[in-house]
């Protein structure tokens, strides 16, 4: 079995910390080309800046498997300067408005430092404050004298990486985590198959990547692997909490469905049956809203055998998640397994 350990580690903490918003994934993908190039047989950038890795395999029959994990994260985008150091922006990704104010920022290639700022409570009355603040009533304050912000930049959470006992908090898991999942399995590649790893971008705003991606790498099946949320904590009003979606310490997350995609119920029976066999824990994530960028594979070309699997992680698309080191452990060594054991008969049937 893979392990986790201090390399990895470092690793992810250089991920999380690099500032890659949708659209601008250029510091991103820089780090992880230099990870990957001297393990692939090929590899590209495309038009779109997906960065796109074929590790070979060896022998006859081999399938050809993508694995696709966006590198892009939830920010902001500056649209308007509105003088004295202060932008007005619009959302790069699902964000909720209610957890910005005060949210330490960087902003642009040279990660200046701003905050997101809005008129303070005290200043408030009391019909203000039984509202929810609007994304267009909040600014970036960069302050003044700061002649390399202007309006098109974007900004990300200024949030550092950090471990703590056996959790990992830090901004942009989602999906920095699967990024980091697809370099530790072309660094242990199996040689049974063709791996095709898609690092993706513009997930957060709509799957685009992804779908580019799988026209270029035209592969027998496909996992998005992502990073999903986990609402595991106690009810506020002392109910079970039976929409929890995944919870913390219990493994790897399957996707039967989401508002995207339903999973080829083949690849869900290929990695059940190797964590029931192996004894690696794993859940099925509840089925509902969200999506991966399996929603944009499975719909490509002709169709592609798609599924989806997650590291469950708390306080998605916030300044900082949270997640434990060993569900992102059982996460490699079932995806390592079941690729390692995976031969053509899955598809054999249909769906």
């Amino acid at each position: 079995m893979l392990k986790i350990r201090k390399s990895q580690l470092n690793l992810l903490e250089k991920l999380t910390n690099t500032c890659a918003p949708s659209g601008d994934e250029g510091a991103i993908r820089k780090i992880i080309r230099a990870e990957v190039e001297d393990l692939a047989d090929e590899i590209k950038i495309d038009a779109l800046g997906n960065l796109l890795v074929t590790k070979r395999g060896k022998g006859r029959k081999r399938l050809k498997v993508m694995l696709a994990a966006h590198m892009d994260e939830v920010g902001f985008m500056l649209v308007n300067d509105a003088g004295d150091g202060l932008y007005e922006i619009n959302a790069l990704g699902g964000l909720d408005s209610r957890q910005l104010v005060g949210k330490p920022v960087l902003v642009g290639h040279d990660n200046l430092p701003g905050v997101i700022g809005a008129a303070p409570v005290h200043l408030l009355s009391a019909r203000e404050r039984g509202k929810k603040m609007p994304l267009s009533a909040l600014r970036i304050d960069v302050g003044t004298g700061k002649p390399n912000v202007k309006v098109g930049d974007r900004a990300t959470f200024a949030t550092k990486f950090q471990r703590i006992g056996q959790s990992i908090r830090a901004k942009a898991l989602d999906d920095r985590l699967g990024v980091a999942i697809i370099i530790e399995l072309l660094k242990n590649a199996p040689s049974n198959v063709d791996l095709l790893a898609a690092f993706t971008v513009q997930e957060e705003l709509g799957l685009r990547g992804a779908k580019v991606a799988a026209h270029a790498l035209d592969p027998d099946l496909a996992l998005a692997i992502d990073s999903t949320p986990a609402y595991d904590l106690p009810m506020h009003d002392g109910s079970e909490n039976i929409r929890y979606n995944t919870k913390l310490d219990a493994g790897p997350a399957l996707y039967t469905a989401d508002a995207r995609t339903l999973s080829d119920p083949r690849l869900i029976r290929w990695l059940s049956e190797t964590g029931d066999a192996k004894k690696i824990p794993y859940q099925y994530r509840q089925a509902g809203g969200g999506g991966t960028d399996a929603g944009s594979i499975h719909l490509s070309l002709d169709g592609i055998p798609t599924g989806s699997v997650s590291v469950p992680g708390r306080y998605a698309h916030t300044a900082m998640g949270l997640c434990r080191i060993k569900d992102l452990e059982n996460t490699l060594n079932l995806l390592h397994t079941a690729l390692s054991n995976l031969t053509p008969k899955i598809l054999e049937t249909p769906r």
